[in-house]
């Protein structure tokens, strides 16, 4: 009863949808294909409103990386910014930026310009809504963290989230969604009219490694249906808007790793993964929710 109530006061549509399968997301002949390599430890997805993909070396690049949505060109579109972990483009046009390497958030113009927004935390990924709240996870305290519109800092929740790590919102902005990397869940809250979060509960369960008590639960993205999707240890594991497993998306390479994953391309039909030292992208027969 408890679950259903909360699915209740978490989502204003398509409650009661039905179960599906792979075959409603991917494309037969479409497998995942390399687009980028010879990175250290790809990081940070995130697309702009032309599905340009943009995307970190955490571990071993100078900055931010951009796919070109139409040439498909990987180039390093800002320089001297390593070590950045999350990353999104604000409704300001700014990059929002979990600086893992620094312990601080930051916002960055297109031309590199960075604004110092919250320093001193173990910031890990984060979401920024379109009324300007930015939501992010700080894996070793346990602690998701808010800084509002009027750039206010609140913990927004504590002691909960086994390890939280990936963060995305849903498409009516009014539920914030974070993984567990040490657990199997992902949590969900309400988001009040002030951005502050409510009745934070395990949501959804993650399907676990054979023999193993996490899934590894990493990076998050919205499709635009409000499936939301979370790289794990076993692939790319889709819940619908009911919280159930609706799929697990293979990994790119069986014996690899998916950290972080996106939607981009021209119609917002690409999905990409961070894997280890590459990109993959495969088309899909969904789109992404481009309004986070």
């Amino acid at each position: 009863m408890k679950r259903v109530l909360l699915a209740v006061s978490l989502f204003s549509t398509a409650l009661f949808s039905q179960d599906t399968s792979l075959h409603d997301y991917l494309i037969e002949g479409e497998p995942w294909r390399e687009v980028a390599g010879g990175y250290v430890f790809t990081d940070g997805l995130c697309c702009d409103a032309a599905g340009n993909l943009f995307f970190t070396d955490v571990k071993g690049g100078k900055g931010i990386y951009k796919l070109d949505a139409t040439t498909g060109k990987v180039d390093l579109f800002l320089d001297n910014l390593p070590g950045i972990s999350g990353l999104q483009i604000g409704p300001d046009g700014r990059f929002y930026a979990c600086h893992n390497k620094e312990q601080r958030i930051i916002a960055i113009t297109m031309k590199g310009e960075v604004e110092e927004l919250l320093a001193g935390v173990k910031c890990n990924d984060l979401v920024v809504s379109k009324s300007g709240n930015l939501y992010f996870t700080e894996t070793p305290t346990q602690r998701i963290h808010l800084i509002t519109k009027d750039k206010k800092h609140l913990v927004a929740d504590e002691g909960h989230v086994v390890k939280p790590n990936g963060i995305t919102i849903s498409t009516d902005e009014r539920t914030l969604f974070a993984s567990e990397y040490g657990g199997k869940h992902v949590w969900a809250w309400r988001i009040e009219d002030d951005g502050t979060l409510t009745g934070g509960e395990p949501y959804s369960t993650m399907w676990l490694p054979i023999g193993k008590e996490s899934a590894a639960g990493d990076g998050s993205t919205t499709e635009a249906a409000g499936r939301v999707f979370v790289t794990t240890e076993l692939g790319v594991q889709i819940f619908d808007t009911a919280g159930r497993l609706a799929g697990i998306i293979a990994k790119p390479e069986a014996n690899g790793k998916v950290v972080s994953v996106e939607f981009a391309g021209k119609d917002h039909d690409m999905l990409y993964v961070g894997g280890g030292e590459k990109i993959y992208g495969r088309k899909v027969k969904v789109k992404g929710y481009f309004g986070k």
